[in-house]
């Protein structure tokens, strides 16, 4: 089975355990949401492109058909795909049972082009996580993938007004792990400020580059007035601003799509039992 971060160029030595002198962050439960038996973050699937390529070195890329025999997947299995905004709304409701969140990260072109219809097709939403200043160009830090183009500021604006939810994956794709205050606060606020102004309404979804993040990373993403951030690997630092991902190749079948749901959940269950003893902790 893939190695969830290999995919995303190597995010091994991107989270950093919390400095004690720091406050913690809320975990993904909000306070007053009943807690869902087993599991302590949503299970969120994590795409970058749907389109047809010949080389691919990132796996980053999930062709049309295989896209839509996932679809049709979590569909035939009484599950709804959305965006992470609605699944976190109906998880602080105790309404997300059956609901799985669907991420594209980099804000790819090929997003509107193949995978809206297929979502549309079975009543699913989901989230594109875009660069702020990059829209229009291309994926020029990908320096060994295929050049793809990205999302328009007229694509992102038509499709927020359609009801898909648009998130931030920083300013310039930059991997946002010890960086400096300055320079965070940028990445977060000013990128926020630019989609903001873009889709004319509230963005308020976050997703680190590359899946880089450490404490510092989390915190400014939420001072800069995100709701949520979704990262890749659970850590120390899971919860509510570093929200786990479980990522999606071209060779996931059902049998592979079941198994790493069942990975998730054991990590989630590990995650739980390590918060659970630090909160015993005097």
């Amino acid at each position: 089975m893939d190695n969830e971060r290999g995919t995303v160029r190597s995010a091994q030595a991107s989270v950093s355990d919390a400095p004690p002198n720091l406050a913690p962050l809320p975990r993904s439960r909000p306070a007053g949401e009943p807690p869902t038996p087993g599991c302590a973050s949503p299970w969120i699937l994590m795409y970058h492109s749907v389109a047809v390529e010949k080389e691919d070195p990132y796996r980053l890329t999930v062709s049309p058909e295989r896209f839509a025999e996932q679809i049709a997947w979590l569909h035939r299995r009484g599950r709804r795909g959305v965006s992470v905004r609605e699944l976190m709304r109906a998880r602080a409701l105790g309404r997300d049972d059956r609901l799985v969140g669907l991420t594209f990260d980099d804000g790819y072109a090929d997003f509107a082009r193949y995978a809206v219809p297929i979502l549309q097709a079975y009543g699913f939403t989901a989230t594109a996580y875009v660069v702020a200043d990059l829209l229009g160009r291309a994926n020029d830090w990908d320096t060994k993938g295929p050049r793809k183009k990205l999302l328009t500021v007229q694509e992102v604006t038509e499709l927020a007004a359609a009801g898909w939810e648009i998130g931030s994956h920083g300013l310039s794709h930059r991997a946002l792990s010890g960086l400096p205050t300055e320079a965070l606060a940028v990445q977060t606020r000013e990128s926020r400020r630019l989609l903001e102004e873009a889709v004319g309404g509230p963005v308020t979804g976050f997703c680190y580059p590359y899946g880089s993040v450490d404490l510092p990373a989390t915190l400014a993403v939420r001072d800069a007035g995100y709701d949520y951030a979704c990262a890749i690997a659970h850590s120390p630092l899971t919860g509510r601003f570093a929200l786990p991902r479980c990522y999606v190749g071209d060779r996931d079948g059902a049998w592979r799509l079941r198994a790493k749901e069942g990975r998730h959940r054991l990590r989630d269950a590990v995650t739980e039992l390590r918060h659970a003893r630090e909160g015993r902790r005097p």
